[in-house]
């Protein structure tokens, strides 16, 4: 932990993020952000001191916003919608994305817009410097007055009522167990302060920020795994001249062109044909065209992410002059947008990926190569079964992606009749990254063996330090054996970022 990362609800970079949920740097909430916080706060104080209604602050929620509640109450009010809004289900959160809740709620409180007291912000620093992980159910959002039941579930942690992972194994401890353990006093949650942590896009916003990352690592594999199946197909560069993209007007497409051009430099394998000998697949021809697409996908991904980091998503929002203003910024609709279009990118990779793979293994497709890349074809099946797997992952993801926000149940008595069903679309992505990831690696293990079956020529400066990363983790197949535990490994490499910084080491692109 290198450095402390300051939080101002204005400068959250996709980078800081990162730095914070994944290398577990440090936190503080800005000075000037504690100068905002104390404001709102005053006007959240004088509002209730002189009785005036103020939505989910002296009212109820929802269909019951018309509902006034007494001053005397108002603490009863915080602490019963924090209670019945805490009723989600499945299974806990990966603790990366609690982290990343943690994080993004903090920052939006930091804005100062919000009414919470500054003993808030410090508590949930706290427990991102400490790495204290609420258990919070998975299931239970619709992604519309934020991600309430999850949020609710972090909130219920704060006063002691909840729980959290036990640090040293997961497991689920009380609450309050852990706060006394920690030395960490519960929150006694004031007006304005549990619907201010409820009404948030959290979790949708962390599902997004990982899944760019995560998908920005597997666009880099995939273009690697797409270099070496082009070397062991024998594909000719041509379709990856600079000027085609040029003429297309398609910078995304430029940029993966030029990637593969740096990948190939030097094959043996990959070479301008003499003489006229039918075009290359789609799946090598249009390496440019596909993965440019999954690109601008990303990119498209990635704006809405640099917005949501620093967006201020409760209601009502607490203005200059006392003033308090409702509205939907609590509405994931964009998020779930980005979510489920970044999940479709994603699986353009991952039946591009699976196509080149069954290529690599058909005997009447793959260019001379033996049957299955079967070290003893009809005696050993070679990587036969791999491609299977890989259909199978392109299959499940293709039920995933059908996306969660074309499809809107009305919650609250209709009063919000129209929800993003953001979450969902994120915990899809989390599982289409997966199994891409895994589609991806096969694809990987079956073009190194296929380079190796075209000894003595060599592949691509790219291609040829790709082989050295994959055999570093997986033997050289010279008799049949159990691919798993090589699939694993090396779609771990892939989600880590090891295996292309290793080739990127030898040949930048």
């Amino acid at each position: 932990m290198s450095e402390t990362v300051p939080l101002d609800g204005r400068s959250l970079t996709p980078e800081r993020f990162l730095a914070v949920v994944r290398r577990g740097e440090r936190v503080a909430v800005a000075p000037e952000a504690i100068a905002r916080v104390h404001e709102s706060r005053r006007s959240v104080e004088r509002a209730v001191d002189a009785g005036r209604a103020v939505y989910g602050v002296t009212t109820g929620f929802g269909a019951l916003g018309s509902v006034t509640i007494p001053r005397d109450r108002v603490r009863e009010l915080q602490r019963s919608l924090v209670r019945s809004h805490a009723s989600g289900t499945g299974p806990p959160l990966p603790t990366e994305m609690v982290r990343g809740l943690l994080l993004l709620r903090l920052n939006s409180l930091a804005r100062g817009l919000s009414g919470v007291r500054p003993a808030l912000l410090e508590l949930l620093a706290e427990l991102l410097n400490r790495g204290l992980v609420p258990w919070i159910p998975e299931q239970g959002s619709v992604g519309a007055s934020g991600d309430l039941a999850p949020l609710a579930h972090l909130a219920l942690a704060l006063t002691g009522e909840g729980r959290f992972r036990e640090p040293s194994g997961g497991a689920a401890i009380p609450a309050r167990e852990l706060l006394a353990r920690e030395g960490l006093a519960p929150l006694e949650l004031e007006a304005k302060e549990g619907v201010a942590l409820l009404n948030g896009t959290a979790l949708m916003a962390s599902y997004l920020a990982l899944g760019v990352a995560d998908a920005r690592a597997l666009l880099d594999a995939a273009t690697v795994a797409g270099g070496m199946g082009v070397d062991a197909l024998l594909g000719s560069p041509q379709s990856f001249d600079d000027r085609l993209g040029e003429a297309r007007g398609a910078p995304d497409e430029r940029a993966v062109a030029a990637s593969l051009r740096a990948l190939l430099q030097g094959s043996e394998l990959a070479t301008a044909r003499s003489s006229w000998s039918g075009q290359d697949p789609y799946t090598l021809r249009c390496l440019p065209q596909v993965l440019g697409a999954v690109r601008g996908g990303l990119q498209f991904a990635e704006g809405v992410l640099v917005r949501e980091l620093n967006a201020v998503t409760d209601n009502p929002l607490v203005f200059g002059q006392d003033e308090f203003v409702s509205g939907g910024n609590f509405h994931g609709q964009s998020l779930a947008y980005a979510l489920d279009a970044l999940a479709l990118a994603v699986q353009y990779v991952a039946g591009f990926s699976e196509r080149r793979t069954s290529r690599l293994v058909h005997p009447a497709l793959n260019r001379g190569l033996p049957a299955f890349l079967a070290p003893d074809p009809g005696v050993t099946s070679g990587f036969m079964i791999a491609q299977y797997v890989a259909a199978a992952l392109v299959n499940e993801n293709a039920a995933l992606v059908h996306p969660a926000s074309a499809f809107s149940l009305p919650t609250s008595a209709d009063q919000e009749d129209f929800v993003s069903m953001g979450a969902w679309a994120g915990g899809k992505l989390r599982r289409v990254l997966e199994n891409t990831r895994k589609i991806v690696a096969i694809e990987w293990l079956v073009a190194g063996a296929a380079l190796e079956a075209r000894r003595p020529r060599h592949g691509g400066r790219g291609s040829e330090a790709a082989l050295e990363a994959l055999r570093r983790r997986s033997e050289p197949w010279v008799a049949d054996r159990s691919a798993s535990d090589d699939i694993d490994r090396l779609s771990a490499a892939i989600a880590t970022g090891e295996l292309v910084r290793e080739v990127r080491a030898r040949v930048p692109f």
